[in-house]
């Protein structure tokens, strides 16, 4: 009966091997996509910039961007707090992602209030995390 209990305990130690694993090859996917979003970037800005593409385009991309780092800012979070998903992280990629989406699509005017409404929680959530009493890492 123990030894079956020895292995039972080694089981969340594997898990966690295979997530550690899993996000790493997250990242570097992520990393690789990122990358693809600066050569847009770059291109749109000093190669073809006048090639029909529009500013509203190349503000979504820019967000794009952002989001791809934030995420590889995550994984790399998760990795220096010892295996913990900061919080306050999640909420910036959520206001990215929000942003990004008023910028695509503006045309409802109500949906646009929500979605700022929105954003103000976030903000509020973000503040909550930042305070000292909740946060859990070290700056």
């Amino acid at each position: 009966m123990k030894s079956w209990m020895s292995h039972i305990y080694k089981i969340p130690a594997i898990l966690q091997g295979i997530l550690n694993i899993t996000l790493v090859l997250v990242g570097f996917t992520l990393t690789f996509f990122l990358l693809k979003e600066t050569w847009y970037i770059f291109s749109f800005m000093f190669i073809d910039s006048d090639v029909g593409k529009t500013d509203y385009e190349f503000t979504e991309q820019l967000l794009v961007f952002f989001l791809y780092f934030e995420f590889i800012a995550l994984i790399i979070q998760y990795f220096k707090s010892g295996f913990h998903f900061p919080l306050r992280y999640f909420i910036y990629i959520g206001i990215t992602a929000i942003i990004r989406l008023i910028i695509i699509d503006y045309t409802n005017a109500s949906n646009t209030l929500l979605w700022s409404i929105s954003i103000a929680v976030l903000l509020g959530a973000l503040v909550l995390a930042n305070m000292k009493v909740v946060r859990r890492d070290e700056h």
